[in-house]
């Protein structure tokens, strides 16, 4: 038996954004402003208040950790940035311009060279694992897509670019942030203006 749905209204905010949503490759060479990277970087994986994020998290044990590869943003050093989303502000961990090294580790994709942002999410498994045993590895992939599907309606409601990308050495990617053993690295988002 089929049953015949009512025709979805697509004139909400929700509906207009996911009509909207689009997969960018090509960016503009225009630096990103301080403030869009910041309201990328909340919606990403930004606390609402002390029990509650932006994504949910299987026992909020919040496996996710954010970085980012500066390139051109205005007031901000080129560099390697971790996101401190309990204090929503970025450390610096290494300074100057990584694009290169990172499109190389993402099998040389030139879109993630020529953004001037790149977020890459990485995960402690053992964050969540331990709570979890086997499944942790389900919750904490789960977690990863929501927190993309936030990057990208993000990006589209500011009128900005992005593409998921998972095609990456995770070795060289932690080599370049200085990660230990203990981090998988799940994402990368180039971040830049429309073209």
């Amino acid at each position: 038996m089929e049953i015949k749905l009512p025709e979805p209204d697509k004139s909400t905010c929700l509906a207009k954004l996911l009509l909207k949503r689009r997969s960018i490759r090509k960016y503009a060479k225009t630096p990103l402003k301080l403030e869009e990277l910041s309201q990328i970087l909340w919606s990403t994986y930004g606390v609402i208040d002390r029990r509650r994020r932006v994504v949910p998290s299987a026992g909020a044990t919040y496996p996710v950790e954010v970085y980012v590869f500066v390139t051109s943003v205005e007031g901000l050093k080129p560099g390697i940035y971790k996101y401190d989303e309990q204090r929503h502000l970025l450390t610096q961990l290494r300074e100057g311009d990584y694009s290169k090294r990172l499109a190389s580790a993402c099998l040389d994709q030139e879109w993630v060279y020529s953004a001037p942002v790149n977020i890459v999410l990485v995960a402690v498994y053992a964050r969540t694992t331990s709570w979890y045993g086997e499944r942790g590895f389900r919750y904490i992939y789960m977690e990863a897509g929501h927190i993309g599907q936030n990057i990208y309606l993000a990006c589209t409601e500011m009128n900005l670019g992005t593409v998921a990308i998972g095609a990456f050495h995770d070795e060289e990617i932690k080599r370049i942030i200085g990660l230990g053993d203990e981090y998988i690295v799940l994402y990368v988002f180039p971040v830049g203006k429309l073209s």
